[in-house]
């Protein structure tokens, strides 16, 4: 349960009684579920716009809104930052010590502008095919990919950040159980469609890893961030274009 109010305080703002875990890496296997529940406000208010006052851009927006104000825009940050580090370019260290900087340049600004827009399209395309259990599994899938980050790859800088507890206690277990929580999630919400995300996220974490790896040596807290919006969108805008598709 400690785990679990971990999970639940590092992801969102969420306030939630109790007391945490000391291994912070033990809370890895449950960040798929606090994305089903970020999923389920999001769902949830595309809804009551899209479904209900038949409002579809209006919920989209307002899903993407939702979703934000719930994580603080603590991933949007990761995504933010990663972008002004390879836009400004230089040594592994030059970009390393860009991502701490807490100012949002012009390329980490059009990141975040790019990532809103994209979001809410395919919020409001789902809201408008009905598909209201699709939006849960984007956010179910990043949050597996994370994990998967975690584990795989070493922490990136030598000082100790925010992600390093999490990167640096993170065994292969945490990520199986966060697979196979994932995987009952998206089943419940997307059937086929769910399984075939939760593949495509699979093997997009792949490709991030060796990709970080390459570029940065490892992960960061700023690059978790970033590899869970950027699966979330893959997969939203994969969903978005195959709703009406039966499988």
């Amino acid at each position: 349960m400690k785990a679990l109010i971990t999970a639940l305080r590092t992801l969102t703002i969420i306030p939630v009684p109790g007391r945490e875990e000391y291994n912070l890496a033990s809370s890895l296997p449950f960040f798929p579920i606090v994305g089903a529940l970020l999923g389920t406000v999001a769902a949830g208010v595309a809804f009551l716009c899209g479904g209900m006052l038949g409002w579809h851009i209006g919920g989209g927006v307002l899903a993407l809104l939702a979703s934000t104000f719930l994580t603080r825009g603590l991933h949007l940050d990761g995504l933010a930052d990663t972008f002004d580090a390879l836009g400004a370019g230089g040594n592994r260290e030059n970009m390393l010590k860009i991502m701490k900087d807490p100012r949002t340049g012009s390329f980490g600004t059009a990141a975040i502008g790019l990532a809103f827009l994209l979001k809410a399209v395919a919020f409001a395309r789902l809201s408008e095919s009905g598909y209201w259990g699709f939006i849960l599994v984007p956010f179910i899938c990043s949050r597996m990919v994370q994990v998967r980050l975690a584990v795989c790859l070493p922490y990136a800088r030598q000082e100790q950040g925010i992600g390093g507890p999490f990167v640096n206690d993170a065994r292969h277990h945490h990520f199986l159980a966060s697979f196979i929580i994932a995987a009952f999630l998206v089943c419940a919400s997307g059937l086929l469609h769910g399984l075939v995300a939760l593949v495509i996220a699979y093997l997009l974490s792949i490709w991030l890893a060796s990709w970080m790896k390459r570029v940065f040596g490892g992960v960061t807290g700023d690059l978790l961030g970033m590899g869970g919006e950027v699966s979330e969108i893959v997969i939203l805008l994969i969903l978005a274009a195959v709703a009406c598709i039966p499988l």
